[in-house]
């Protein structure tokens, strides 16, 4: 897609050449772009108003007539009146390399008799050999580019299948490279990321493997005490009792 631009050499939107005094004799207005789909025509309108008292004659030419249709190319703009020419550009097949473009318009207009029509107007009315004093206006054909639309960012095909990417015309995709770059930058993140939640569950699993495992032998440790305890006081009651045993029987044998 392009944009076609006419321009004159005075800036806006509207330009006329000089009649009577600084007065311009046709007032043209004409619309600041024209959007272009290769393939496609496209026209746009071309308005002369006639601001004088006279009757205007005008005729548009332009250097590329099998590329252009103006509709109508010749006419009279009646006083305190307006004329609409329809430019119709024909369907291009491809952008001009560059986008360069060397077309031209030129519109002409002169003061005609009272009551002329359309059928009275000659091109030999726009010479400089009949002597009227023709007004021209140079028009040039600008092609400009538009901004390029924002590629698409495909979405992550289904495990095992190939992803869909949107390519522009000269073959690069420049959406599912970025999404490429996106993602090899987002993967490393997420598997740090599910490495780092692994290892603190895994260092908390064994932080309370070991507080256990510490609970677990204290726990032994007094049971061993308390074990040590009870066999200590047996002995010492039996040890007890042999004594007294003993001391008995060594009364006994006294007496």
């Amino acid at each position: 897609m392009t944009t076609l631009a006419r321009k004159a050499a005075q800036a806006g939107g509207q330009w006329g050449s000089r009649g009577h005094g600084n007065r311009p004799l046709l007032l043209m207005r004409w619309p600041a772009a024209a959007r272009v789909e290769l393939k496609k025509q496209i026209s746009c309108s071309m308005q002369l108003s006639n601001l004088s008292d006279d009757y205007i004659a005008f005729k548009v030419k332009t250097t590329s007539p099998k590329k252009y249709s103006v509709r109508p190319n010749t006419g009279v703009v009646l006083p305190r009146s307006t004329c609409d020419v329809v430019v119709t550009m024909q369907a291009q097949r491809e952008a001009p390399p560059d986008m360069q473009c060397k077309d031209k318009f030129l519109v002409q207009s002169v003061i005609a008799p009272s009551g002329v029509t359309v059928k009275d107007i000659t091109g030999e009315m726009f010479t400089k050999e009949s002597g009227n004093k023709v007004e021209e206006v140079k028009l040039r054909v600008t092609y400009i580019a538009p901004p390029q639309p924002p590629s698409p960012v495909p979405e992550e095909s289904e495990e095992g299948s190939p992803s869909r990417v949107s390519e522009s015309e000269n073959g690069d995709s420049l959406g599912g490279g970025f999404t490429r770059a996106l993602r090899e930058c987002i993967e490393p993140q997420e598997n740090s990321l599910e490495a780092g939640a692994l290892i603190n569950k895994l260092n908390e699993e064994k932080n309370s493997a070991i507080q256990q495992n510490h609970k677990i032998r204290q726990e032994l440790d007094m049971m061993r005490r308390e074990i040590s305890k009870k066999r200590g006081g047996f002995s010492f009651i039996i040890v007890i009792i042999v004594a007294l045993i003993g001391i008995f029987l060594g009364y006994m044998m006294k007496s």
